[in-house]
């Protein structure tokens, strides 16, 4: 099994489809998010990694998802809003999608089955660090923050490739 996304179809925010492989030679940060969860206020972090580092080629992709204690309940419209209002958010946001279950997303099988520790997301705001070439490289828990040194380190490790 191949461990790129670039092969994978998502749909934007405003419901237009996207091939993952349009990212080719960025390095992608891709995030569960939520707008209703305790680590809600990553937005800020996850919008000041893609200020500092979209010259230099990373993208943060936001995927809303309502699995995890039902915390991201609004439509596509409201979620735009909400991000861009309460946290200036830029970077680019998907549709809502499952992480998990049944109806789990082809991009969040992929993810959750490639790097360490596979299976399932625990929680909102799980990151997945996508490198130039579309492998899933490193996951990080909800827990490590957008400006922890882990993470900051990880990316500026794939744009220096």
């Amino acid at each position: 099994m191949s461990n790129t996304i670039s092969d994978i179809t998502v749909k934007t925010i405003n419901g237009d489809d996207k091939q993952l492989s349009e990212y080719a030679g960025k390095v992608l940060l891709i995030v569960n998010v939520a707008s209703y969860c305790g680590y809600t206020s990553q937005y800020k972090g996850l919008e000041q990694l893609n200020q500092q580092y979209s010259d230099r080629g990373l993208r943060v992709l936001g995927f809303p998802c309502n699995d995890y204690g039902a915390q991201e309940p609004g439509t596509n419209e409201e979620i735009a809003k909400f991000c861009e209002t309460r946290y200036g958010v830029t970077f680019d946001l998907f549709d809502k999608l499952h992480a998990k279950g049944s109806q789990q997303h082809p991009l969040y099988q992929k993810l959750t089955n490639s790097v360490d520790p596979q299976g399932d997301i625990a929680w909102n705001f799980e990151k997945f660090l996508i490198n130039k070439q579309g492998e899933i490289v490193a996951r990080f828990t909800s827990s490590v923050t957008p400006d922890s040194p882990q993470l900051i380190q990880a990316i500026e490790a794939e744009l220096a490739k």
